[in-house]
Order: structure tokens, then sequence, then C-alpha cells
């Protein structure tokens, strides 16, 4: 009986440390899958949409993804920066450049998401030429997605601007405003509301759908669908750039599930991206 009483305690350890040895070999193979919650921030509409699509399929392979929504373009780079995200996917390779640049942040893109081109809405003219003089125009307030509204104005013939400032323009750098547009800069979220104050406004695609516009019945201009600003990204905090499990959610939104979810849901406002 005492001997028992003392092997015991021996048997608990070796099989404490048989079962210790077999968790770290999983761990160092990188077999394991994580068992926390991986946060993925995107805006309210399509992006978080996608995600949601892309969380499906990744807890088929046992990966939990969470959705955070955010209403504005800045505090979900700023969530990933400070590691309350893990992801955020909502926004376009030079707009992640211009958030590292002003803040001196270190993210990355690990992949291409999709395409989403920007539209000029209105609700009260059908076509470029029938914008009066003197109309109000509103863009984008962050300093990108402005700069690709005017852009876009540019493209549309109604301003010129400076020659090469391209996306990075500013509405300082409008060189010609024959129709003496009045250019308001607002929040994304908010040009979609805004039509019934101004004449047009120059919408990214995930803000003009979450918002309910009808690019068939409101849209007037848009991208081309190889514009590189209309090509959205997955972003990382750079040292997690390599990362196999989040390679691998990269690589679910080129997965079929995820691309005929974005085929039969948005029917080609929004594609896939190469």
């Amino acid at each position: 009986m005492n001997l028992r009483k003392l092997l015991a305690p021996l048997l608990v350890g070796v099989l404490a440390l048989g079962i210790a040895g077999c968790g770290s070999t999983s761990s160092d193979t990188g077999s394991a899958k994580p068992d926390k919650e991986i946060k993925i921030g995107a805006t309210a509409g399509p992006h978080a949409e996608i995600v949601d699509a892309v969380a499906k399929e990744a807890a088929k392979e046992g990966i939990k993804i969470k959705v955070v929504e955010f209403s504005d373009y800045i505090t979900p780079d700023k969530a990933l920066a400070d590691g309350s995200l893990d992801f955020a996917s909502y926004q376009h390779q030079p707009f992640l450049n211009n958030f590292n640049k002003q803040n001196g942040t270190n993210l990355v893109s690990i992949g291409k998401t999709v395409v989403m081109p920007m539209g000029i809405y209105s609700n009260k003219v059908h076509d470029v030429k029938d914008i009066p003089d003197g109309a109000t125009v509103a863009i984008p307030n962050d300093p990108t997605n402005g700069g690709r509204g005017l852009a876009l104005l540019a493209k549309a013939g109604l301003i010129k601007l400076k020659d090469g400032v391209g996306f990075k323009a500013t509405v300082n750098d409008v060189v010609d405003n024959p129709k003496h547009l009045v250019i308001k800069e607002l929040e994304a979220a908010q040009l979609p509301r805004s039509l019934d104050d101004v004449t047009i406004a120059t919408v990214p695609m995930n803000y003009a759908m979450s918002g309910g516009l009808n690019y068939q019945k409101q849209g007037i201009f848009k991208e081309a669908k190889d514009e590189p600003l209309a090509v959205m990204i997955l972003a990382a905090r750079d040292k997690d750039k390599d990362n196999a499990t989040y390679k691998r959610i990269a690589e679910l939104y080129h997965s079929e599930a995820v691309k005929k979810f974005i085929e039969e849901k948005y029917h080609g406002a929004i594609t896939p991206a190469e």
C-alpha cells in the first residue's frame, strides 16, 4: 500500500511530461490551430460582409474569426497598430501607405481582397454634362480618398488638377474649375446621406452600398476596374506577415466559396481581386 502511494505521484509526473512534450511538438511544427479568436476590422457594409464569408470558410479549418465593424476609415488601422485587431480589411495600398507615414506605424499588406471602384453619384442629375454651374460637390475628407475623389472628378472632365498630383491632390491643386464647383469635404460614411444636400458626391463603393445607393440609378461616372485605388488589401502588422495562419486567411479571400459569395451578392459591382 505504501509502495503504491509512492509510485502514484511519479506516474502522474511522467504522464504530465509526456503530454507537455506532445503539445510542444505540435506548436513547433505550426500544425496547431490558434486557440485565440482572430479579429478582423472592417467598415460596415460590403467589407464586413465579405470578411464574414471568409470567417465561415476559416471555421471549416478550425480558425476562429471575429468581424469587428467600424464606421470610419481611421480607427481600424489605429486598432490594428495598437494590437486590438489582427487584421484590417477595408482599404487600398496608398491609403495604408499614407496612414503609416502620418502615424509612424509599420502596417503591411499580406494580400489583395476585392476590387471596389469609386463612383460619382447624384439624386439630381443623370449625366456629368448636366451638372449645373456652381454645383456643390462632396468628396471624402481623408487625404487619400479625398485625392481619389478629385482625380475622379478630373477624369470626368469636371475639373483639372496640377500635373502629376494624381490621387495625392488636395482642393488647392485644382487649377481649372470651369463649372465653378463648390467642393465640400465630408466623412466618407456621410456621403450617401449628403446627396439630398449636394448635387454630386464621389463615394467609395463600400459606403455607396452600405448607404443604399444604386449605381444603375444614381451613378453617373465611376473608376475603371483596373484602377489601382480600387483594389482593396488585407493589412496586418509587419511582425505577423509570415504567420502561416494569417497567410491562410488571406488565401481564403480567393477561395471558390468566397468568390461565389461576392459574385452572387454584388452582381459585378464588387469583384474578387486578381
